[in-house]
């Protein structure tokens, strides 16, 4: 198992949004670190900003003040074409629901994003292959997505997400669409990949019982991330 130093960092950081008259603030000066090989639960309340953290800790929306560090680079305010090159690069995002590419097969939706890094396709499939062999779904990957479960849906949404070997991995109810007996089987999958490769992996999750299984669990109290 890979452990180690920081990843991801959060310095101060601020979102907010304006409606009409009113300045909703989402983050409030928060702060929060991610390291190496670790598994960290986001348990919050409808309503309370966890998406909002993830996309900013994602690059997917820019702070209002404060600093995103990734891998000791303030990313936060880089130009839209770099903060492009480092999410398909660097970070990989897994949601509720799969959105995998219908007319594709499973293995050749992992194939898509090292294909626009630039890997040939010989390399890009064997890769996919390893992945879905991992996640344990490999003699599935010439099905399209409508021919696959729920729980496999989403082992082929996981396996692209870290299909370019990401540093972090940011995930928004990954299993939050499953019976209980299938997210726990998703999730002992990515659990074994991220301990195995040595991600950070940052999973907001309403299930209590698969956040007591992680490496710690922080929430969002009045926009600050806070441990409990």
């Amino acid at each position: 198992m890979m452990t180690g130093g920081t990843v991801l960092e959060l310095k101060n950081v601020e979102r907010r949004y304006v409606q009409g008259e009113r300045t909703l603030t989402i983050l409030n000066t928060t702060s929060f670190s991610l390291k190496r090989g670790e598994m960290v639960a986001l348990v919050a309340p409808s309503g309370a900003g966890k998406s909002t953290l993830l996309h900013t800790a994602g690059l997917l929306e820019r702070p209002d003040a404060g600093d995103v560090i990734l891998a000791g680079r303030d990313c936060g305010r880089l130009p839209d074409d770099d903060r492009t090159a480092i999410r398909r690069n660097d970070i990989g995002f897994v949601y509720q629901f799969h959105h995998l590419l219908p007319e594709f097969t499973a293995v050749e939706n992992v194939m898509m994003p090292q294909l626009v890094k630039g890997l040939s396709r010989t390399e890009a499939k064997l890769r996919g292959e390893q992945l879905l062999d991992y996640m344990k779904i490999g003699k599935r990957g010439h099905h399209r997505p409508s021919e696959l479960s729920g729980g496999e849906q989403q082992r082929v949404a996981i396996a692209r997400a870290v299909a370019n070997a990401p540093l972090v991995l940011l995930a928004d109810e990954p299993t939050g669409n499953l019976d209980p007996v299938t997210a726990g089987y998703v999730f002992d999958a990515l659990a074994a990949l991220v301990k195995q490769s040595g991600l950070a992996a940052l999973i907001a999750t309403h299930n209590h019982e698969l956040a007591s299984r992680m490496d710690r669990r922080v929430t969002l109290r009045d926009g600050k991330i806070v441990g409990f």
